[in-house]
């Protein structure tokens, strides 16, 4: 379990699921849809949903763009952390916000696969956190026109690999929508 004393709590990440970041994203409705069903189960278990909002040169803040998506509507109690870089935890204040819920484990979903949801899962493990990818409730667009695989592969690779991901004390590990169990 999570290396991080005293934080028995377990919060819901949805990362960067914004009208610009997902618009053409791979299976992009049944995701949101996935994501939807996910905070809906943990507000009804009252598990902490923590939104995390990514800004860039092409992401302008409080853009079209930058918006969260209209499927998913945060709750003005729910904490939302603004970020420059890939990885959630850089520079921003979402460790604070853990550690004030009492979260030692992150269930993670949103976008993109091959950047910050990866990028957020290393950050998570290498912090201390436990950290469980939903397989089916995150997404990337086509980037194989730069050499990268179809955005199936990318996302059957990153559930391969973080299915066995571990480190002393800690572990990753994968999970459906249909079996996130918060507790």
């Amino acid at each position: 379990m999570t290396t991080l004393a005293d934080r028995p709590n377990t919060a819901l990440l949805v990362i960067d699921v914004q009208n610009g970041v997902v618009a053409g994203a791979h299976e992009r409705d049944t995701v949101v849809a996935n994501i939807g069903d996910l905070v809906d189960k943990a507000r009804r278990e009252q598990v902490p949903v923590v939104w995390v909002q990514h800004s860039d040169e092409e992401l302008a803040l409080r853009s079209d763009g930058w918006q969260i998506v209209p499927e998913l509507v945060p709750d003005q109690a729910e904490p939302l952390v603004h970020k420059v870089y890939l990885d959630s935890f850089e520079d921003t204040d979402l460790e604070s916000v853990l550690s004030g819920l009492g979260v030692g484990h992150l269930v993670v979903v949103g976008a993109q696969t091959d950047a910050c949801i990866r990028s957020t899962l290393h950050g998570a493990i290498v912090r201390g956190y436990d950290a469980t990818l939903v397989s089916d409730a995150h997404t990337t667009e086509d980037q194989s026109a730069w050499g990268a695989p179809a955005p199936e592969q990318v996302i059957a690779h990153t559930n391969l690999y973080w299915r066995f991901q571990t480190a002393p004390g800690r572990k990753g590990g994968t999970v459906e929508t249909k079996d996130v169990a918060f507790g």
